[in-house]
């Protein structure tokens, strides 16, 4: 389904991606959120007063003038116009080619996860636009040219699907030349424009600018699902090719409409230092709490997500449904998990602590996972959409709850570390998750003869992850890592003074 299906209005400073990637928790926390911000607009404890300012290379000092609704509605275009992209490969393109060309799913993963395989240079091209403006601006250059990339390299996709059909060796080195231009542009682009709406957003209403850019992005993702699902009614291979290249007009024009003019020439703001991807992991080694919370959100995050490439193919080869039926399952689960998450912040959070709320999500998740797998066991079409949509509700409250327990579970002192930390264990898990999917899907369907087999044992799988991911959950006390944390502050005054 859509890149992570992406979910969660995370704060996207540092930046990983307010992803969207499908029907996981693609709007992950972000890599380096700027000095006392958090996610989804709640500020850690104690935030620092300072900020580090970057040494990068000198501009003149004029002040960026504040962010407007203007100005937040053009930087979620370019949030939009990156779904667009998204939308056809992993809602789409994964069923053509697991399904219709018989390639084999952990192929079809493999190259779908090229945007969270390639997410831990985004600190890298972070940081190299921080310090090498083009041209008096640090972000327009970066952005166009992660535009380019990405929106070329998605159009081609199908042509490489398809060259992979009439020779397999040869189209597949074209496909990964293709799917790999569109991850790297994706992560040029969205660390680029996710660093302008950190530099346009003052401290007050940073969690305003995201929830507007993640709510147009989700509303793009259904919609584009929706008309992508109407184009492709009469599907064959040169509507495919048409319907892509559509797409990329329409991502290449609302990413234009967004970005020309918005990012005021020769300004210059503090920067935070960006931690690598050696830093987070080192972290997060040297603290037993954080350990155990990292390993529970690979498990929670790779379950969740590892049916992003699955849905629609399984929908295929279980009830011969259309690729414009199998396209829209993805409004079904951008419609569940919107009202979730509006629940959730309006209703449920008033009187459910966050572990409730995070055990209630994957328990809902869980019920969605059986209620698809059943649907297949059974072949009994009508429970597969709404096991679709259980699972996209559940998705959404886990979400929301998640990413607050990952904020408490940073440091005044080191909130850019583990923020930086939790984002590596989303790029993991979304990797780890798709190709295991893929792995277990294809040995089961070739060992017993049955892709739908294949397919229910991977959901029941999942689930079974997900079950496994609470029993951690029960092990994780933030009282206990914020305490621990606080004594190895001391210890390292004292030690100072001495």
């Amino acid at each position: 389904m859509v890149p992570s299906r992406t979910l969660g209005p995370a704060e996207v400073w540092g930046h990983a991606p307010l992803m969207p990637s499908g029907r996981g928790l693609g709007a992950m926390p972000p890599r380096n959120p700027p000095v006392g911000q958090g996610i989804g607009g709640m500020a850690p404890e104690n935030p620092p007063t300072a900020r580090r300012v970057s040494q990068g290379a000198a501009l003149p000092n004029l002040e960026i003038h504040p962010m407007t609704l203007f100005k937040n509605f053009r930087l979620g275009l370019l949030h939009v116009a990156v779904a667009i992209t998204l939308v056809p490969i992993s809602g789409v393109l994964n069923r053509i080619m697991i399904h219709e060309m018989g390639i084999w799913a952990t192929i079809v993963a493999g190259l779908i996860i090229l945007p969270p395989l390639l997410s831990p240079l985004q600190p890298i091209l972070g940081q190299y636009s921080d310090h090498h403006p083009l041209f008096g601006y640090r972000r327009t250059p970066y952005i166009v040219l992660g535009f380019i990339l990405c929106i070329s390299g998605a159009m081609l996709t199908p042509l490489g699907a398809l060259a992979m059909d009439e020779s397999f060796f040869p189209g597949f080195f074209f496909a990964l030349g293709a799917f790999f231009m569109w991850g790297l542009g994706y992560n040029l682009a969205v660390v680029s424009y996710l660093s302008l709406a950190s530099d346009l957003s003052d401290e007050g209403r940073s969690s305003r600018t995201i929830a507007i850019m993640w709510f147009m992005m989700l509303c793009g993702v259904i919609t584009t699902a929706i008309l992508t699902g109407i184009a492709l009614d009469d599907y064959s291979s040169e509507q495919l090719v048409r319907v892509f290249f559509i797409a990329g007009m329409v991502s290449f024009t609302l990413a234009t409409l967004g970005i020309v003019g918005l990012e005021p020439r020769n300004a210059k703001k503090p920067t935070e230092k960006r931690h690598s991807f050696r830093e987070a992991i080192g972290t997060v080694i040297g603290n037993p709490h954080a350990r155990v919370f990292f390993v529970y959100l690979i498990m929670l995050l790779s379950a969740i997500m590892g049916q992003d490439v699955l849905l629609e193919p399984f929908g295929a080869a279980a009830f011969d449904m259309s690729v414009r039926e199998t396209t829209q399952l993805t409004a079904f689960w951008g419609a569940a998990t919107m009202v979730a998450l509006l629940l959730q912040g309006v209703l449920f959070s008033r009187f459910m602590t966050k572990k409730t709320g995070a055990t209630m999500g994957a328990l809902i998740a869980v019920a969605g996972f059986f209620l698809i797998a059943l649907s297949g066991v059974l072949a009994f079409q009508p429970l597969f959409v709404p096991g679709i949509i259980v699972l996209g509700f559940g998705t959404g409250i886990a979400t929301t709850t998640n990413l607050a327990m990952m904020l408490d579970m940073t440091t005044p002192t080191n909130v850019g570390l583990y923020i930086g930390a939790w984002g590596v264990a989303d790029a993991t898990a979304r990797g780890l998750g798709n190709v295991m999917a893929g792995v277990v899907r294809d040995i089961i369907t070739h060992t017993v003869g049955s892709p739908v087999i294949g397919y229910t044992t991977v959901f029941m799988l999942e689930g079974t992850i997900l079950c496994a991911a609470l029993l951690l959950l029960r092990r994780i006390d933030v009282s206990a890592f914020r305490s621990e944390q606080q004594s190895m502050t001391t210890l390292i005054a004292v030690a100072a003074d001495a």
